[in-house]
């Protein structure tokens, strides 16, 4: 039961009627509006409340909500007046490289070479540039891979501003609903994901609100492909939010698919989540379009999903609905991958969800977060969950890979690496680059293709979420090792054959389990020559042409560029690297449980086969001696 407009209202009032009589009248409040989780104050005198940043503190805490300050659009300085301001009061030295303009929420986005030349000493040209334009500037670090995608989501946002703020503040005023029914239940419903890997998806639910958990695809298995949308506890229009952990397809894929079919609310994720995910998600539809597969959905919907997108950073504490506030948290997995905890009701419940996630330090990101304000409840992947799930120790793990390529090389051939277009590309293209770096292999040129260099070109972007070393080259030593002159983008398809036949080299190129893409031309080309190696540095799906070659088949039947099967022959030599997974093992996944803190009451596990995920659930039980289930998709679990 939702509260009428007219109760909406009356809360709106009188909010708004509180914040006036607690800022002095000189600040001219003009109005007072919900834009999704924060409340905005726009005024025509917006200096007095900046010079004056404690009051509005003070008045967040008070109300515990989010408040930010904007000008009033009529106060503004003109688009071509403020860049003029900008580029005057920011030293030359930053190197500014662009200039752009979010209506909706009155920013000037200015990307620089040097972010903290355009800051200043403690904020001191940033305040000075809202002082001056009424703009309040966000300062980006300019990628030094230009992503197109990245430009696209940013021109969509930009060109549908006017829309976008109206459903921002249509979303606010579903979040800030007075509550009617906080009568204390909360349930969680399986509809994908649980004893199975793929589709993942959950609905939570309390009394107050619907909360929908990751939205996946299973693009390997037709009969399960998608989450069980059709659940009698399931209705889109009553949907008051949307949570993704991480941008897999197994996780994001059926997102736009709610907004195909009426979803107008908010999806909450991190930044880099979003440029991932859209990246996926219209290579999905490419993919099934070229194979003549089901679309279900349009890149209409995709763009649709991008406009009610809120991204959110680490640790930021956010309402997204009358009785939930949710807080994400590093998962170690991919980008921007986060662990979502949601506090339920005034410290009522709390409950965490690792999405996949990695307990162990790797080149590109930092280990997960396993420290929460408070913890009931805990839902945990199994991926590796199995007895016989263990990983090697990463130095002997780099030492067999360098061996690998070195022997290869040595000998004249050259290293396929079929790879996963995001997180195991950049991480393999990290290891290769430190070990030519350090002379442990031959420098020879490394050649990327497919979403490889789309999906690099954001990690540029985002270094802040990078590992703490990478993070430390990067700022303070000014070295981007992907940008290293080892690495060679093929955009041309007709390249392949000139590469296979030159000098030796690695290929790193997608898909990871040779189902399609560069990789299964570069095999053709490749297979039959024995000085060549084929490197598998992930895992091989049952059924693919990847598990079969691992498991010893000496032929493979292959299409040829004139659409012609020919049987190939598997002269080269085939290795598999485990070690790389951005998944914890089974030994990092007890070492988090055992470590998570607080001590949860309830722990469910999720995400892997039906055997891993119920002998996890037996031995956590063992080992800590508290509730542990590991639940069937269609299963309602009661947490409170």
């Amino acid at each position: 039961m939702q509260p009428s407009e007219e109760q909406q209202q009356e809360e709106y009032v009188d909010i708004r009627d509180v914040i006036k009589k607690a800022l002095p009248r000189s600040a001219a409040i003009s109005s007072v509006e919900y834009e999704g989780p924060e409340v905005a104050i726009y005024s025509k005198a917006p200096k007095i409340l900046l010079d004056d940043g404690d009051k509005i503190k003070a008045l967040a805490r008070k109300m515990r909500k989010r408040i930010v300050v904007r000008s009033a659009p009529e106060v503004r300085l003109t688009h071509e007046e403020t860049e003029k301001a900008v580029r005057e009061l920011v030293p030359k030295e930053a190197e500014i490289t662009s200039i752009d303009f979010d209506i909706s929420r009155g920013e000037v986005i200015i990307e620089a070479q040097k972010p903290g030349l355009v800051i200043g000493r403690s904020g001191t040209t940033l305040r000075e540039i809202t002082r001056q334009t009424f703009w309040r500037p966000n300062v980006m670090r300019t990628p030094p891979i230009e992503s197109k995608l990245i430009k696209q989501i940013r021109y969509i946002i930009q060109s549908e501003a006017a829309t976008r703020n109206k459903s921002f503040r249509e979303i606010g005023r579903r979040i800030h609903r007075p509550m009617l029914m906080n009568n204390g239940w909360i349930r969680l419903t399986a509809m994908g994901g649980f004893r199975e890997v793929g589709r993942e998806c959950m609905f939570l639910q309390t009394s107050e609100s619907n909360i929908l958990i990751e939205c996946g695809v299973n693009v390997g298995a037709p009969s399960k492909a998608f989450p069980r949308l059709d659940m009698p506890e399931f209705n889109v229009d009553n949907l008051d939010a949307v949570v993704i952990t991480h941008a897999h397809l197994d996780h994001c894929g059926m997102v736009p698919f709610l907004f195909k079919y009426g979803y107008r609310g908010p999806v909450y994720m991190t930044h880099p989540t979003l440029n991932l995910a859209t990246l996926l998600q219209l290579d999905y539809l490419d993919v099934a379009e070229r194979e003549g597969k089901l679309r279900p959905y349009r890149d209409r919907d995709v763009k649709e999903s991008i406009l009610h997108t809120i991204p959110l950073n680490y640790g930021e504490v956010t309402d997204i609905a009358p009785d939930v506030r949710l807080t994400l948290h590093n998962a170690g997995h991919i980008l921007g991958s986060a662990i979502v905890h949601f506090h339920i009701g005034d410290g009522q419940y709390n409950m965490a969800y690792t999405g996949d996630f990695k307990f162990g330090r790797t080149r590109l990101l930092e280990p997960a977060t396993f420290t929460f304000p408070r913890l009931e409840t805990l839902i945990i992947e199994s991926t590796y969950g199995h007895p016989t799930d263990k990983m090697p120790p990463r130095q002997e793990v780099e030492r067999k890979f360098a061996s690998i390529i070195k022997r290869t090389l040595e000998r004249g051939g050259k290293v396929l690496i079929p790879v996963l277009a995001v997180g195991r590309a950049q991480e393999i293209m990290l290891v290769i680059e430190d070990l030519v770096s350090k002379g442990r292999i031959p420098k020879v040129p490394v050649y990327i293709e497919g979403m490889i260099a789309q999906a690099t070109a954001i990690h540029t972007t985002h270094p802040e979420a990078l590992s703490k070393k990478i993070r430390e080259m990067i700022f303070h030593q000014g070295v981007n090792p992907f940008l290293s002159d080892i690495f060679v983008q093929v955009d041309n398809p007709d390249q392949r054959e000139e590469i296979v036949e030159a000098e030796p080299c690695i290929i790193m190129a997608t898909s990871g389990m040779l189902a399609g893409g560069p990789s299964v031309d570069y095999l053709r080309l490749l297979a039959p020559d024995e000085k060549n190696m084929l490197c598998f540095v992930s895992y091989q799906g049952e059924g693919t042409m990847g598990r079969r070659i691992q498991k010893g088949w000496k032929e493979v039947n292959m299409r040829n560029r004139e659409g012609q099967t020919t049987v190939v022959p598997v002269n080269m030599e085939v290795a598999t690297v485990e070690g790389f997974s951005g998944h914890s093992d089974r030994k990092q996944i007890l070492n988090f449980v055992k470590r998570v803190s607080p001590v949860p009451e309830r722990i469910l596990v999720a995400h892997g086969e039906a055997s891993k995920t119920i002998g996890l659930a037996s031995t956590i039980h063992k080992a800590l001696n508290i509730e542990t289930r590991a639940p069937m998709v269609t299963e309602t679990v009661k947490l409170k």
